[in-house]
Order: C-alpha cells, then sequence, then structure tokens
C-alpha cells in the first residue's frame, strides 16, 4: 500500500461518517415528523458502506496483482445508499386531540428511536475520530521520511 493510497483510504472514511452523522441528525430533527409530503409519517434513514472499488482497467489489474502479492489491498469506503428502515414499527401514540389521529385517536410518530440514534453518533463519531488518528499517523510518517535526506 502506497502512501497515498493511505490518505485516500483515510479521507473515505471520515467523509463517509460525516455523511452518516448527517443522516443520523436528520434522523434525530423527524423525530416528530408525524406528517410527510406523502402524509405518512418521517422513516428512518440507514446508511450502508462497501468497500470502493477501482475505477480504472489498470487500477483494476493492479488490484489484483497486489492482492496476489499480499492478501490484503484496501481502497477505501464509500457510501453504498441510503435505505428507510421498514423493520422497525412506528411508534403510536394516544392523543386524540393531535391533528394527526387516527379514528381511534393515535397518532403514529416515526421509527427514530433518540437513544438508539445517539449511541449511532457516538459511534459514527468515534470511527471518524479514528479515520483522523490514521490520517495524522501517514501524515507524521511522511514528514518523517522527508526530513530523513537533512
Amino acid at each position: 500500500m502506497g502512501l497515498f493510497q493511505g490518505f485516500d483510504i483515510s479521507a473515505s472514511g471520515m467523509t463517509a461518517q460525516q455523511f452518516r452523522m448527517d443522516i443520523i441528525a436528520e434522523n434525530i430533527a423527524n423525530v416528530n415528523t408525524t406528517r410527510t409530503e406523502d402524509g405518512t409519517p418521517y422513516k428512518r434513514q440507514v446508511v450502508r458502506f462497501e468497500e470502493k472499488e477501482m475505477r480504472t482497467k489498470f487500477g483494476h489489474v493492479l488490484s489484483h496483482a497486489k492482492a496476489r502479492a499480499t492478501k490484503y489491498s484496501g481502497n477505501g469506503v464509500k457510501v453504498a445508499e441510503v435505505f428507510e428502515d421498514n423493520e422497525t414499527d412506528d411508534i403510536m401514540e394516544y392523543d386524540p386531540s393531535h391533528p394527526d389521529a387516527d379514528e381511534n385517536g393515535y397518532v403514529h410518530y416515526p421509527n427514530v428511536n433518540t437513544v438508539t440514534e445517539m449511541t449511532n453518533l457516538i459511534d459514527a463519531s468515534r470511527a471518524y475520530e479514528a479515520s483522523a488518528t490514521a490520517f495524522d499517523a501517514l501524515k507524521a510518517s511522511a514528514q518523517a521520511g522527508l526530513n530523513i535526506g537533512k
């Protein structure tokens, strides 16, 4: 793994985790949104990551060659998709005076749990910090290498 590839991997991790934190913030901001444009409660958004792929044919050949020489060839991370959490049920609360209450007086609130979102936010923040620490370590290593000839 080259030095600049390490920078790319760390930077992609920071970018992906920042995006994840943005989605978590959106979930928390919509915790009380009972009606969206389509008339349904807000649905919690979830981010899925996957490994980045090399884009060029040369990069593809090079990565296969490197994979034979070493057992690991990393390219960083990217956001694969953002999808709605349809597995978790909406929160139903009895409030017949609410404008969005159904015929039985229940209001359907989003399937957003603030505690879960804050836990995910801490996780994303720590992952961001880990990528930033790796970036700083690579930068220090590069600076030390440049100072060898002095």
